[in-house]
């Protein structure tokens, strides 16, 4: 029997470190830090109940480094997001993304975040991370690989991209 999807389901999300430390973090001088700030904060307050976030071990280990009070702060968003599994097949495909050149192997825990939410069907991957997971020049690769593996390609975007809007707006 087929199961019917609801059209109400809400879309999920993969939360990455970026986003949680950009939400946490002290107020910045840098102009364009402070505009990211406020983009994730926007996002989380008005826009973050419209979805189903998940999160990774791999956020928590990431968000647990550095400075103890900031950690805390970034920890304790945490609280409540599940987690994805990290699988074998998460392994496997962020090992091929970095094998097949879509990203450097310095890279190694972004191209795990990628996979994470692509072997777990998540529809979005949320991030501030331009210079290896949102990157425009290195999508089409990873979207390449992630497909010819036969798994979900989730849209990797940032807050001000998901804020949405008002169709009716003009």
């Amino acid at each position: 029997m087929n199961k019917k999807i609801s059209m109400n389901a809400k879309k999920r999300v993969y939360i990455e470190t970026s986003i949680i430390s950009y939400l946490t973090s002290l107020p910045s001088r840098n102009l364009l830090v402070a505009a990211w700030q406020s983009l994730t904060t926007e996002w989380w307050d008005k826009r973050r109940n419209d979805f189903e976030l998940f999160a990774s071990e791999l956020v928590l280990e990431e968000a647990s480094r550095g400075d103890p009070l900031a950690s805390k702060r970034r920890i304790k968003v945490l609280d409540g997001i599940p987690f994805l599994k990290l699988t074998d097949s998460a392994i496997y495909l962020s090992q091929k993304l970095i094998s097949k050149g879509a990203l450097p192997s310095k890279a190694s825990d972004d191209a795990l975040h990628i996979s994470l939410a692509a072997v777990h069907k998540v529809d979005y991957l949320l991030t501030w991370n331009c210079k290896h997971i949102d990157n425009a020049e290195n999508k089409p690769l990873v979207r390449a690989i992630i497909i010819s593996e036969e798994y979900h390609f989730p849209e990797i975007c940032t807050p001000n991209e998901l804020l949405g809007g008002d169709l009716n707006e003009e």
